[in-house]
């Protein structure tokens, strides 16, 4: 895997097959077939915890902190005394890794270096405990900053694994509209495997996969040195203190929607840093980014799912609406961030999106969906009558004056709201209000006065409503002397 992703980082930047052979010392066999390769090797290394990694937090306390300053062999005794059964070699190999950190030079020392345009961005994600829908919920912020400009924004998730981590990063860079060289990332096991002192990192295959899909390079930070992505670390804090705290949201949406806006309010004040606005600063950098590709690294395909003709589908137990014309058709779907629901078609675009439902047998449906389907007219009885006293004003005079008039009024109203498909809800209010003042509960009544007399009657209404107006407003109307007593 990493054979390949460095002989296509090589080529994409230019450098002949020979040449790439001669610096990797393979084959130009090897280096063409890896080149043709479009699929990643499938090959996975499977690295195993070792006795003393749990033992790694309680070793650097007793080694570096100046209260403890304990020698190996005291450590090795104690960690026996905690259930250690390994020997005391492990211990000796994270004691040399941890040596660097025991120079004399103050570990916080740093020259500070700024980094040109569209070299760098730096991930990371802090986790807050916040009011979601009235229930203090466990939110995941993830942040990436541009290093050149500082600009930064933000993403909000319910989960933290790998497909929550290469979402979000997918994401931040969409949002800027551009992926930088580098990406700067802390060692979660999501990204890498492996990261000691004196060798280099052992990155996750699938974040290997994401990134040479991004086109950027992982660069993963010193282990317990947050220094190292200091741009990215500093502003949770900010985040916490001017967002996040007192603030509550109705939604995990609300909470995302709210947040793009903050950080992009927050780009509008001038770094103390650079003394220069991020939000002026992007304008340059965006020159320097690279593409993003046109579709998006998903390291578990979608779930394919079978909509119903009232075009819904179906997902743990609760129904989500999709456009109608879907209606009968296979769809895929998938969950990220936790609450979000993506559903794609057979070409792998996003059709719809809704939050998860918390509950079992809900249904979230949105009208848009159904955008020039007309609704169905009820057959029910109680329905027809529920739908006809909601539809028109004078509905439910009707309903109580025509059942003495007319058999089966029930029906007739049925056919009066089919008219809808023809008339607009204004037009039938003021008809059907002259058929009751005219007793015509007939559906054949209706028609008749919609086809000889709606359009007397839809200006005679207007008038009055315009008199009516005249009548409350008097200064709408003057007397003739108003306009002056001029000769004609």
């Amino acid at each position: 895997m990493q054979d390949w992703i460095t002989v296509k980082r090589l080529y994409r930047s230019g450098m002949k097959i020979k040449a790439i052979s001669r610096q990797l010392k393979m084959s130009k066999n090897t280096v063409k077939r890896l080149i043709k390769l479009e699929e990643e090797p499938t090959y996975i290394r499977v690295v195993n915890m070792t006795k003393v990694d749990t033992y790694k937090d309680q070793i650097r306390k007793w080694y570096l902190e100046p209260e403890f300053d304990f020698i190996g062999t005291r450590i090795f005794r104690e960690l026996k005394i905690l259930g250690y059964m390994g020997s005391i070699g492990p211990v000796y190999r994270y004691l040399n890794i941890l040596k660097n950190e025991r120079r004399r030079i103050n570990s916080k020392a740093t020259d500070r270096i700024e980094t040109p345009p569209g070299d760098q961005a730096q991930f990371d994600w802090a986790e807050y405990k916040l009011v979601v829908d009235n229930q203090i919920t466990k939110v995941y912020c993830f942040s990436l900053i541009l290093s050149s400009s500082r600009a930064k924004n933000i993403v909000f998730s319910l989960t933290v694994d790998g497909d929550a981590i290469y979402e979000a990063i997918q994401d931040l860079f969409s949002l800027f509209e551009g992926v930088t060289q580098e990406l700067i990332i802390d060692n979660p096991k999501a990204l890498v495997i492996e990261n000691n002192h004196g060798s280099p990192p052992k990155y996750n295959i699938d974040a290997l996969r994401m990134a040479t899909h991004l086109g950027t390079e992982l660069n993963a930070c010193s282990p317990y040195r947050a220094r190292t992505k200091g741009k990215v670390e500093k502003p949770f804090q900010y985040i916490e203190e001017q967002f996040i705290k007192g603030n509550s949201f109705t939604s995990m949406e609300d909470l995302s929607i709210k947040g793009k806006v903050f950080m992009k309010e927050w780009c509008k004040v001038m770094h103390t840093t650079t003394r220069r606005v991020p939000e002026e600063a992007f304008r340059e950098e965006r020159e320097c980014l690279l593409p993003l590709p046109a579709k998006r690294f998903i390291r578990v395909q979608p779930e394919p799912r079978k909509v119903s003709f009232d075009s819904f589908i179906s997902v743990n137990g609760n129904k989500y609406s999709v456009p109608i014309t879907y209606a009968g058709k296979t769809v895929k779907f998938r969950i990220v961030y936790g609450y979000k629901l993506l559903i794609y078609d057979k070409k792998d675009s996003v059709i719809a999106q809704h939050e998860i439902n918390k509950g079992k047998h809900e249904v979230t449906r949105e009208d848009l969906h159904y955008k020039g389907v007309m609704a169905v007219v009820p057959k029910s009885i109680p329905e027809i009558r529920r739908k006809f006293v909601t539809t028109f004003e004078r509905g439910a005079e009707y309903l109580e004056k025509s059942s003495s008039v007319v058999e089966q009024s029930s029906y007739h109203a049925r056919q009066i709201l089919k008219l809808q498909e023809l008339y607009t809800a204004p037009i039938l209010n003021r008809i059907l209000g002259y058929c009751i003042d005219h007793n015509i509960y007939a559906i054949e009544g209706v028609k008749e006065i919609l086809k000889n007399k709606s359009l007397e009657i839809l200006v005679e209404s207007m008038g009055s409503e315009v008199a009516a107006a005249t009548t409350n407003n008097p200064g709408l109307t003057r007397s003739m002397s108003y306009y002056g007593g001029g000769q004609d």
